[in-house]
């Protein structure tokens, strides 16, 4: 496991931990996630790792992206590296540093891990700890965290206050202290100092996010260079000096138009600075009949100790037909620009595609080719391209998952991994299409599916896609809810029947009929028609040699037995007691006789229909 901490770096660790489950709280008081953003020059696969440990994937398609979807659980730095198809590859880093969260007046927030560090390998390799903090809610507006660090000869303490500043935001201050002894005798004493701030402005509909600005001494050490100076010999160099991440965003609904900002500096005692900074804008437009046309703008800058990356990106997509759309995109960066032209659509709510070809700035031709298809048990991402001579390349990616369970399992498309999903179940009707918050799937051949577009702590639904559901069922619960715990698996039934329908009398040993209202249920429970006058009731869900409940009065009074082969027209169907089976022989009352001659009479009019 990795340890989650709003006050000390993340290490790699075996143990144990308990903490306050943030997503349990209303959204307005959980922490900031970070976001990632930048421009792709090619298809390109966008990794997110912390510490060599990948927390995140993804294939994004040429131009700009933004990757908002990230645990609000991270905390630290994180490495972004953008994978082109010509081989070239992006890196950056990223602030995971979070507002630290206020806490209402009077409850504790609290985080508490113990155990020892270990190796990628998952070796245990170092001394034991205990990391704990707290947040405390001291009164209305006011609330003090702190925190500690202990593994040996390596200890850190934290402490801070933070402010709703209500009109004015809220606003975070805390200090961290380290004390670490190295092999070599030497002892480092250093601090380490944060600042953070968010406000949103509500008038103006913007969001302003100084999500950390720290300054660290020379001789101030997190666990993990502790870890590597001591256990492997590492010399204590790239110790940061000064980090602050800003994020601001603005919507202009006037004038159809979003402006987005984002910059991450970082500096350090013997080395030199890094920084990235992308700030975008979108604006929307109509020219004649022709609407919602996009212009997007651009530009970034990657510099690290290595070198610089600058570029700019302009887009512009313009509608075409009722879900495609025609684009135009240039990118600059370093002399080597390029131009092209793509077309993309959706063939279904599953499937999308895009399509491009351009120039770069040697007159080299490209083309590109993204497709993405949601399965039910799968998602499959493919991708190819080329460019002149230079490379060709293609991919394909395919993420799935499978659930199993006591009550089932199934295959399925992945969301979060280990996330929370819901298992449904059909009573064994297969090929019954229910939708989540997302893309549709269909159950199995057991009629088992699983739906993982759920949330954590928010009461989610599932529904039965009635307008889609075949002709031989019908569904008498088509809905289902739950409020899931994060990481569980909930389990619903739908109320799903599924065989012919006919119209059937129903009679009883002595003739006569069920009342008017009497239900009728097949083996698991679902109702499968109601009686009407002189025993007249409409079936669904019927299988031969199927056997049915007849219930009135608020108990099980007789059962209806379908035989072998099922005829096309009505039918007359004897109503059994199991302890009162009907004689082989009996007399019919005179509403039974009636009935059976306005079957046959059905039965002879529809004949003549058909002829007909």
């Amino acid at each position: 496991n990795y340890l989650t901490s709003g006050m000390f770096d993340s290490f790699r660790y075996t143990g144990v931990a308990l903490d306050t489950d943030d997503m349990m709280l209303p959204p307005n008081l959980r922490g900031y996630a970070p976001e990632v953003s930048g421009v792709a020059k090619t298809n390109a696969r966008v990794t997110v790792k912390q510490q060599g440990r990948v927390i995140y994937e993804t294939t994004v398609a040429a131009g700009p992206f933004q990757i908002r979807d990230l645990s609000n659980a991270l905390s630290g730095k994180l490495d972004v590296e953008v994978a082109e198809q010509d081989g070239s590859v992006q890196t950056f880093q990223v602030d995971a540093a979070s507002v630290p969260y206020l806490t209402r007046p009077g409850l504790v927030r609290y985080k508490v891990a113990l155990g020892k560090p270990s190796e990628y390998d998952h070796r245990v390799k170092g001394p034991e700890f205990i990391s704990s903090e707290f947040s405390w809610g001291i009164s209305n507006g006011w609330s003090v965290y702190g925190g500690g660090l202990f593994a040996g000869k390596y200890n850190a303490v934290s402490a801070g206050i933070g402010r709703d500043l209500l009109m004015l935001g809220a606003l975070s201050a805390d200090i961290t202290q380290s004390r670490a002894s190295l092999p070599d005798g030497e002892t480092k004493k250093g601090g380490s100092y944060r600042l953070s701030y968010s406000k949103r402005f509500d008038a103006t509909n913007s969001q302003v996010t100084f999500a950390g600005y720290r300054f660290s001494e020379r001789d101030f050490m997190t666990m993990s260079q502790y870890l590597n100076a001591r256990y492997h010999n590492s010399a204590v160099t790239g110790n940061g000096k000064e980090m602050y991440t800003m994020t601001f965003s603005q919507s202009l609904s006037s004038l159809n138009t979003n402006v987005y900002l984002n910059f991450n500096h970082q500096t350090y005692w013997d080395r030199p600075a890094s920084d990235n900074w992308n700030v975008s804008t979108s604006h929307y437009f109509d020219i004649g009949q022709v609407k919602n046309i996009s212009l997007n703008l651009s530009a970034y800058r990657n510099r690290h100790e290595n070198g610089r990356d600058d570029g700019m990106y302009v887009g512009l997509s313009v509608p075409w037909g009722e879900s495609g759309s025609f684009g135009y995109s240039g990118q600059f960066s370093k002399g080597q620009n390029s131009h092209s032209a793509d077309y993309s659509d959706r063939i279904n709510e599953r499937t999308n595609y895009r399509l491009s070809t351009g120039v770069t700035g040697d007159h080299r031709v490209t083309g590109n080719g993204y497709m993405n298809y949601r399965g039910d048990k799968a998602e499959v991402t493919a991708t190819a391209g080329f460019s002149g001579e230079r490379y060709s390349a293609a991919g394909l990616s395919v993420r799935g998952g499978f659930t199993a369970t006591a009550e089932g399992a199934a295959l399925h498309r992945s969301g979060v991994m280990g996330g929370t999903r819901m298992l449904v179940d059909t009573g064994g009707v297969a090929d019954v299409p229910v939708r989540g918050g997302g893309a549709e799937t269909t159950t199995n051949y057991f009629g088992k599916a699983v739906v993982s577009d759920v949330s954590n702590y928010y009461r989610s639904s599932v529904n039965v896609d009635l307008n889609r559901l075949g002709e031989n069922a019908e569904a008498t619960r088509s809905v289902v809810q739950g409020t899931l715990t994060e990481g569980a698996i909930g389990y619903r039934r739908f109320g799903i029947v599924s065989g012919q329908k006919a119209m059937a009398v129903l009679s009883l040993a002595d003739g006569d009929v069920p009342p008017f209202g009497a239900v009728v249920q097949n083996h698991d429970h679902i109702q499968t028609g109601m009686v009407s006058e002189d025993g007249m009731v409409w079936l669904s869900g019927i299988n031969p040699e199927e056997t049915m409940q007849v219930s009135w009065g608020g108990d099980v009074q007789c059962e209806i037995r379908f035989p072998a082969t099922i005829p096309d027209g009505n039918l007359l169907l004897p109503c059994v007691s199991a302890s009162n089976p009907v004689p082989e022989k009996s007399e019919k009352s005179v509403k039974t006789e009636k009935i059976s001659r306005w079957l046959t009479d059905a039965d002879a009019e529809n004949t003549r229909e058909s002829k007909q």
